[in-house]
């Protein structure tokens, strides 16, 4: 797993990213003379990796506080660790709040996907339309829903920087996950992309990904890419297709290697795995046979032995 300190250039003082890859989301680290601030922090997994990256730039000064702009696994699996380590106070969009105070793991997706996530505690909620100071300048709250329904983006007007989460990465957007539980999901997505439009942005920190100064291009495709996704209605399962490859991806980076029949145990015990295959129609043995060429031949998995092994 590789991670970089993006350059100081692009951010105001007392503001760091951490890129961390497509297992653990990127981790922001904002600073001023009052508070240390952590939005989001990675994936169970590769909690040692995000204290040991909090714990050197933080030089011997403590975590104040976590920021979650959504409750997805990979963006919220260090928060136990650090609170651990720091007794930070937690921030949680406020629509989660009941999930985590019961620890409802179906709700959260955890056994949904078939994810890892030590259970945490929060101190407080973040809400659209919040206001918060960090690294010296002002944050707004807003409303991100599509790809998770709670998800929050975090827009510094001043500074013309979007902290823009998992809805909108330089090349596309996570998963819209309401859709494969017959929710809506795309509409809420293109609004979102539309609001992004709308704000004055510079530079975009996403959830995963290297931070980027394109705004416009990764608008047009990330446009383009809910187009094609939404056009079928379902009919043709496009969009439950992309969500299976991305959570088998997802599954493979944290094991490495699975055999093909482990993959359709995973797949048959995860709730929102399951209901994608649903939408596709096609008997899973098959599908996870289709869905593993499709990621050899994407250059994200490989084939020895039967065994389907990541490729990063």
């Amino acid at each position: 797993m590789t991670y970089s300190a993006k350059p100081s250039t692009q951010l105001p003082a007392g503001m760091q990213v951490f890129e961390r890859g497509w297992l653990s989301s990127n981790n922001t680290l904002l600073i001023d003379d009052n508070s240390a601030v952590l939005i989001d922090t990675g994936y169970l997994t590769h909690g040692e990796q995000t204290l040991a990256l909090v714990q050197h730039a933080l030089k011997g000064r403590p975590l104040d506080t976590i920021i979650n702009t959504h409750l997805h696994s990979d963006h919220c699996g260090g928060n136990a660790l650090l609170q651990r380590a720091y007794a930070c106070r937690t921030l949680i969009p406020v629509a989660d709040a009941p999930a985590v105070a019961a620890w409802d793991e179906q709700v959260l997706t955890y056994q949904a996907t078939g994810q890892q996530c030590e259970r945490f505690a929060f101190d407080g909620c973040i809400a659209p339309g919040d206001q918060l100071t960090m690294a010296g300048v002002n944050w707004q709250v807003m409303a991100a829903p599509g790809h998770d329904p709670h998800s929050m983006i975090l827009y510094c007007a001043s500074e013309a920087i979007l902290i823009s989460a998992d809805a909108l990465w330089e090349h596309g957007f996570g998963v819209i996950f309401p859709e494969l539980v017959g929710e809506s999901g795309f509409t809420e997505q293109a609004d979102v992309l539309k609001l992004i439009s709308e704000l004055d942005v510079r530079l975009v920190i996403p959830g995963h990904g290297a931070p980027f100064t394109d705004v416009r291009g990764a608008l047009d495709r990330a446009n383009s890419r809910l187009a094609y996704l939404s056009a079928d209605n379902g009919k043709h399962g496009r969009n439950a297709r992309n969500a299976l490859k991305a959570l088998i991806a997802f599954l493979l980076l944290d094991a490495q290697k699975f055999s093909l029949p482990e993959v359709a145990q995973h797949i048959q015990g995860s709730k929102l795995m399951y209901a994608a295959v649903q939408q596709i129609g096609t008997p899973v043995d098959l599908l996870v046979e289709q869905l593993a060429g499709e990621l050899v031949s994407a250059g994200a998995a490989r084939m020895e032995g039967g065994r389907l092994i990541s490729a990063r």
